[in-house]
């Protein structure tokens, strides 16, 4: 089977699973270390013709990051395209399942168990804590409801300010964000790289908690670490 995936998480999975599937892979697959596979573009505008030609029994692409123009391009040529929607780590569990176990042929992995296995054992929350957070600057864009991240962050303690905003993704003025009665500022570093100089210093109100943006917004085998880290990252 020859599989080209234009997510990262998704890459990850397949690579750790069956490294011989995978085919193709976007520019912004950087995990893991030394995958060899050929580059296809990115996320948003993959070279759909470098694409047909690695010819692809299966192609896996996801809802929020693909474009269905592209997608759609992909099935009007004969691909078969699998197409994930992730909301919850539920969803990323079920999801992954289908991906190796249904459409790949392959066995249930032993790090989809211990994934599931090490969010499971999580303690319960303290008391619980509200943040705010942002995903960019230059507009300012936070998580807003329906989120994966956001419900990794509920399963840590932390509730999302705008998790009942209508959009999944809103543009709030920084003003705005401050003024949310959030008492922490929780900064990934991606899809904006934000650091230790770059961000805590919009919310000076607020303690600021820096972390692993692929340990906040993959789902795959970084699902493993996930809750150690993030824990520790928001203490």
């Amino acid at each position: 089977m020859r599989v080209v995936s234009l997510v990262p998480s998704l890459t990850e999975a397949v690579a750790e699973t069956a490294p011989g599937l995978l085919v193709g892979a976007t520019d912004w697959c950087t995990h893991p270390a030394g995958l060899r596979a050929a580059r296809v573009g990115g996320t948003k505008n993959p070279d759909v013709p470098a694409i047909l030609a690695l010819r692809p029994d299966l192609v896996v692409a996801n809802e929020e990051e693909n474009r269905e123009p592209d997608l759609a391009a992909l099935r009007e040529a004969g691909t078969e395209v699998l197409v994930t929607t992730v909301r919850t780590l539920d969803d990323a569990v079920a999801e992954l399942d289908r991906l190796l176990t249904g459409a790949c042929g392959l066995p249930r992995p032993r790090w989809l168990d211990e994934a599931e296995a090490a969010w499971a054992a999580l303690p319960p929350p303290s008391a619980p804590r509200r943040a705010v957070v942002p995903i960019w600057r230059k507009p300012w864009m936070v998580l807003g409801r329906d989120t994966f991240a956001g419900d990794l962050l509920a399963r840590l303690g932390v509730t999302n300010a705008y998790a009942d905003h209508a959009e999944r993704y809103p543009r709030i003025p920084l003003d705005e964000l401050n003024g949310a009665g959030a008492d922490l500022v929780v900064l990934p570093d991606e899809p904006y790289r934000f650091t230790a100089a770059d961000g805590p210093e919009a919310f000076p109100a607020l303690p600021a908690a820096l972390v692993d943006g692929r340990f906040l917004t993959w789902y795959g085998p970084s699902l493993v670490r996930a809750p150690a880290a993030l824990r520790a990252a928001l203490r």
